[in-house]
């Protein structure tokens, strides 16, 4: 066995061990499809915030390659630039496990992948469906020939398609499965529409605060119904569901001592994290404050908060810990999502939060 073969093995298995590969099928996709193949450039960041450009004349390029990290491969559309907003990746491998998992595809079911990217996930998906039932898209012409390129050099001939991935492809619908390897703020109707009635769509939630991945089971009409999944999951957003910039702001403001922390709030591993983004819906989180486009801003202090604008958010959060409290302290997977023709919501039990 080559280096290349024999790292992909160690992943392969890493991924099995870890619990997020159960299926022998994703397990023999993992184990046979080269990531390397997809992955000749990408970048990593360094300690300084820097990002270098990785290629396979860097003596560790092989072995980053199948390390179980996200590799980004674009900045701002632009693939002449290095650093600045990643706008394509090569996802991190054990997301990649949990969202096929999810999707439970079976040989010749037609899938619809939004967000091409490299091509990897999609040669993963012809493996294990066969090429004539997979279609990609993705919305950068440029990113989605050179996917086409690598799958086909692979072997691998699916139906690769440039375009807006929220309209889907109607051409080749109806689908049994959707998998979206980007994030959105709503479903989009034409996900539900285009895959048939017991059908599966599988993507994530765009939420600056709270978000995670959801699987939905469509009813053919633009509606559907599904679950939050367990695990968490963050994604690059679709850019037509990209959030503008949002910063703290300044000016007048009111300080008062907290007891609650920051990272009980934002950190994607705090039980209380995704019903935080139910309470502060739009609100864009940095190092040490939040901010929402309404002008609404803080400063957390460990001790003590100074917040301003229309809203104090932080009266919010704070609230909200009594409210999760009061419910139970529900996990993420405890939510429903809701895909109806009167908006879409996230549920818990009787209750429903509007997307």
């Amino acid at each position: 066995m080559d280096d290349a073969g024999a790292l992909r093995t160690e992943l392969a298995d890493h991924l099995l061990g870890d619990g997020v590969l159960r299926d022998s099928k994703w397990l023999k996709a993992f184990r046979e499809v080269p990531r390397h193949e997809f992955l000749p450039r990408f970048y990593r960041q360094l300690p300084s915030g820097d990002w270098e450009p990785v290629t396979a004349k860097h003596p560790d390029w092989l072995k980053l390659v199948y390390a179980d990290r996200v590799w980004v491969t674009q900045f701002n559309g632009d693939d002449t630039v290095t650093g600045g907003t990643p706008t394509c990746s090569s996802s991190m491998p054990t997301i990649m496990a949990i969202m096929l998992e999810a999707l439970d595809v079976h040989r010749g079911q037609p899938v619809l992948e939004v967000g091409t990217g490299t091509g990897y996930n999609a040669a993963l998906l012809c493996h294990v469906v066969g090429a004539e039932n997979v279609t990609t898209i993705d919305v950068d012409p440029s990113i989605s020939r050179r996917a086409q390129e690598r799958l086909h050099h692979n072997g691998f001939y699916p139906t690769c398609v440039a375009g807006d991935g929220a309209l889907g492809h109607p051409e080749r619908a109806p689908y049994d499965r959707l998998l979206a390897t980007c994030s959105v703020s709503t479903i989009p109707p034409a996900w539900l529409e285009q895959v048939r009635p017991g059908g599966l769509v599988v993507t994530t939630l765009h939420r600056p605060i709270g978000a995670g991945l959801v699987k939905i089971v469509s009813n053919g009409d633009g509606t559907g119904e599904g679950r939050v999944l367990v695990e968490d999951g963050r994604f690059m957003p679709l850019r037509a569901h990209a959030h503008p910039p949002t910063h703290a702001g300044s000016g007048a403001f009111e300080r008062r001592a907290t007891t609650l922390p920051l990272n009980t709030v934002v950190d994607p591993a705090s039980p209380f994290e995704f019903f935080a983004g139910i309470a502060l819906p739009g609100v864009v989180a940095g190092q040490d404050w939040l901010a929402h486009p309404d002008g609404s801003w803080l400063h957390h202090h460990g001790t003590h908060v100074d917040q301003g604008g229309p809203r104090h958010l932080w009266d919010i959060a704070e609230q909200a810990v009594v409210e999760w409290h009061d419910l139970g302290r529900p996990r993420r997977h405890q939510f429903g999502i809701t895909v109806g023709r009167d908006g879409q919501f996230l549920t818990l039990d009787d209750l429903r939060w509007q997307l």
